[in-house]
């Protein structure tokens, strides 16, 4: 493998929280945070890719690398496709790593463990996920969980993506982490794909992968960070990460 891209989407037109990615976490920018963790990750260059000239001058001004993009994307997926086609003409990078915009809390070091089941030519994509604790999550939607069989300690291949509580049965559940790592040419065909009628039904972007006959590979880390999107999940936040209410 080339050194990954790292590309992190970001737009202001959130639903429940607009202009999250410029929302202040102990003095900087939601979105720095991110672009930080994934500096700190030290697997390859990093940009945020946006529709938002305010967004790219707060990356900007710390001194990081913004590409704007079109603002009609309709998923993260297809807004890093145009920014790595931007960034990365010669074909330089053959894995584009997509760590979401709303992500401050994440490990850097979960980061670097996404690529790894790309050593393994099967696997298209790679993503994360951790084991639920937290009875509540077993049967919450918004908690996607992957069904996948081992195939190392610590890895998975996914099977299936829900928002269910599966498997049935005694043993773990995983919260699936929404951090995916692209074989380049994975994500060239996937954004060719129309939306699959599993995606559509469970809402979740990455059935279409599995439709379409992908394998996506799922490395097992310790926590999963929490997507910043309520005011409350914003609190939340400030509070890991030090600032003084």
């Amino acid at each position: 493998m080339s050194d990954p891209l790292i590309l992190i989407p970001a737009r202001m037109a959130a639903t429940r929280l607009p202009g999250k990615p410029l929302a202040d976490i102990a003095g900087e920018p939601m979105i720095v945070h991110v672009w930080r963790r994934a500096i700190e990750a030290g697997i390859g260059p990093v940009a945020v890719a946006t529709d938002a000239p305010e967004i790219a001058a707060a990356i900007q001004a710390v001194g990081g690398r913004a590409v704007l993009t079109r603002a009609d994307h309709p998923s993260g997926s297809d807004r890093i496709h145009e920014a790595m086609e931007a960034l990365d003409p010669e074909v330089l990078h053959d894995v584009v790593v997509n760590v979401q915009g709303d992500f401050p809390t994440i490990d850097p070091r979960a980061i670097a463990a996404s690529i790894l089941p790309l050593a393994d030519p099967a696997v298209a994509v790679a993503t994360l996920a951790c084991a639920i604790t937290r009875e509540e999550e077993k049967t919450d939607p918004n908690v996607v969980k992957v069904v996948g069989a081992t195939v190392a300690p610590g890895r998975l291949r996914a099977l299936y993506f829900t928002r269910a509580t599966a498997p049935w049965g005694e043993g773990p559940l995983y919260h699936h982490i929404g951090l995916y790592a692209y074989r380049r040419t994975a994500l060239e065909r996937f954004v060719r794909l129309a939306p699959s009628p599993l995606e559509q039904r469970e809402r979740l972007e990455q059935l279409r992968a599995l439709e379409d006959g992908m394998r996506i590979d799922v490395t097992i880390v310790d926590d999963a960070p929490f997507g910043v999107d309520t005011p409350q999940s914003l609190a939340m936040a400030r509070a890991i990460l030090g600032e003084k209410q």
